[in-house]
């Protein structure tokens, strides 16, 4: 991923501060991460806003010194005439170049901070622990990189071209009180009742606006739950519950977006009404001065006009302020994510020995974030080359005992080490291409089945050991491409025992010598899983854990982990445990018993 320039982070200062100011201070955040587009649009903003009250200033003078004479005398020069259709047409173009200038840049700039938001953010997915993605549905963290992101930073592009109107409305109210201060101050006398408009506005948006943003979320979670799930939903004939699950939300979305859609329908017509209210006072009044004879008509033609000018930066700045409170209040969902812990990383990392690996336990405690203990005093050791399986009751922590041996889950007391190093030491490479987890839902991408199993790092050809041992190459000569088969998305146009001896392959591909099969293999015919296992027992210079159901795949270990109430409570032989643990009896009978568990795949047993 290609890095972003880091995004500076709201002042906690902030927190209680009004709409506006966490506004400002959005908004900075975004110029200091890209400046020098932004300065450009700015530049072009200010280019046009100088021409913009030019312009007034040659009409105004072009009424009394063209229009005028040429009424009254019926003639005028001319060089008068072709020097002011050359002060037209330059300052036109000029005018030209600042519009196109500033309407680029900014949209570089949003488009620039949409990319840096998020990379970030997938690259803190990405790096977040694992309780972190268990916590927070997919939906909702696609709501956050999307439509929150899209949202936050769209706020910029009005940005620099009410910044660059600062100045138009500096030089027009100077032009102003130079041509007639009485029709200046009429004019102006709106800027109160427009600031007042605001303030009532965002204080009214702010809540309204946040909870429409959290309903997204909620839309698209459930949506992506319903789309993810559609084999469970066409079984169970869930269509009418997703659809009114998904209805009731999509009604909650659509209320929380009318408030604000009330909202905006009072301040935008109000805030149009405004300026238009201050053109027919001047015209007003500047008609009954014009009588007396304080004022001329190219006078009254300049000050309309630089008033008619004035009231569409008074229209952009409102729309900057109407995009305000979404932009703060999705880049504060957005910062609540990147503030999230990442996964540690070892201060001094260290690389695992360059033979088999031994792995050991020594009084593992571990609990979720709800407190309910998983494992309670957990020791065991594993020798190097030794092939262990891991036998307990449904819920007992064995898939939580593997996440922990690989690092994916921190262990709340005690130690894990991996060839003599303790887990949280190891650096992140050596860790992965020596250790491999397979997990009983095998995740495959909706890619190619030779990108799938190498993941681009090595030549398929490189790939065909693996692919024997996994007893994956069976299937694959059976494939209409081969290795070229584009798959489903999750591997879904594959069977079962097909994904996990795809997934198991890939974890071979690197040959690890450490092996952790999280009933890996469960789905596979068991004539196909034995010849798996005597495979990697034969062949591979590897550790290995397996987590078992079937007899017939304990049976194959040197020796059986007996896991009850969080903590190995007997290690031995298969036949020693049965003989000398009635708890462990009684399970694997109940194993045997269950034709399911001995069944699986036949496609190409």
């Amino acid at each position: 991923m290609t890095d972003a320039p880091a995004v500076p982070t709201m002042s906690e200062n902030l927190a209680g501060a009004t709409s506006l100011r966490r506004g400002a201070a959005v908004l900075w955040r975004f110029i200091r991460t890209h400046p020098k587009p932004f300065a450009t649009a700015v530049t072009g903003s200010t280019i046009y806003a100088s021409t913009a009250v030019g312009g007034t200033v040659m009409l105004g003078r072009i009424t009394d010194n063209v229009f005028e004479p040429a009424l009254r005398r019926g003639q005028v020069a001319t060089s008068t005439v072709w020097w002011t259709a050359a002060a037209v047409v330059m300052i036109a173009a000029l005018r030209s170049v600042g519009v196109v200038t500033r309407r680029y840049y900014a949209a570089v700039t949003s488009r620039r901070m949409q990319v840096t938001l998020r990379s970030l953010i997938t690259d803190h997915y990405l790096h977040a622990p694992l309780s972190f993605h268990r916590s927070h549905p997919t939906g909702e963290l696609m709501a956050h990189a999307d439509t929150d992101v899209e949202v936050a930073a769209e706020v910029i592009n009005p940005l620099p071209f009410s910044l660059g109107l600062v100045l138009l409305i500096i030089f027009s109210v100077a032009a102003l009180l130079i041509a007639d201060p009485i029709l200046a101050i009429v004019g102006l006398a709106i800027f109160p009742a427009m600031a007042a408009l605001n303030r009532y506005y965002t204080k009214r948006v702010e809540l309204p606006a946040e909870q429409t943003q959290q309903r997204i979320g909620d839309v698209s979670s459930i949506a992506h739950e319903s789309y993810d799930g559609a084999l469970v939903v066409k079984t169970l004939g869930l269509e009418a519950h997703e659809v009114a699950r998904l209805s009731v939300a999509a009604h909650s979305l659509r209320d929380a977006r009318l408030k604000v859609g009330a909202l905006r329908s009072m301040f935008e017509p109000t805030l149009d009404a405004l300026p238009n209210l201050g053109v027919i006072a001047i015209l007003s009044i500047g008609g009954w001065r014009i009588s007396t004879g304080a004022l001329t008509t190219g006078e009254l033609v300049q000050v309309m006009a630089l008033f008619t000018l004035l009231s569409f930066p008074m229209r952009v700045v409102g729309f900057l302020l109407e995009e305000l409170p979404r932009s703060v209040v999705a880049l504060g969902r957005v910062d609540a994510v990147l503030a999230t812990p990442r996964a540690s990383t070892p201060s001094n990392p260290q690389t695992l020995p360059n033979e088999p690996l031994s792995v050991q336990f020594d009084d593992v405690r571990f609990s979720f974030l709800d407190g309910e203990p998983v494992l309670q005093g957990c020791s065991f050791t594993l020798a190097p080359g030794e092939i262990v399986a891991l036998v307990g009751a449904t819920g007992s922590g064995k898939s939580t005992l593997c996440e922990l041996m690989v690092g994916l889950l921190d262990v709340d007391s005690g130690s894990v080490t991996i060839g003599g190093l303790a887990v949280e030491t190891i650096d992140a490479e050596s860790l992965h291409s020596n250790a491999a987890l397979v997990f009983q839902e095998s995740f495959l991408f909706a890619d190619s089945l030779a990108e799938n199993l190498t993941l681009g790092e090595v030549p398929v050809a490189e790939a065909a050991d693996a692919v024997r041992l996994a007893q994956a190459d069976r299937f694959i000569t059976k494939l209409p491409s081969g290795y070229d088969t584009v798959l489903g998305e999750r591997g879904v146009t594959l069977s079962g025992g097909q994904r996990q001896r795809a997934a198991l392959a890939r974890a071979l591909v690197r040959r690890p010598r450490l092996l952790i099969l999280d009933d890996a293999t469960s789905a596979v015919d068991p004539s196909v899983e034995a010849r798996i296992l005597d495979g990697l027992k034969a062949e591979l210079d590897t550790t290995a854990l397996i987590v078992a159901h079937r007899v017939s795949t304990i049976a194959l270990a040197d020796r059986v982990l007996f896991l009850r109430d969080g903590a190995i409570v007997a290690t031995g032989p298969h036949d020693h445990l049965v003989a000398t643990e009635p708890d462990y009896a009684a399970m694997v009978q109940a194993y045997e018993a269950t034709p399911m568990l001995d069944g699986g795949d036949d496609d190409d047993a």
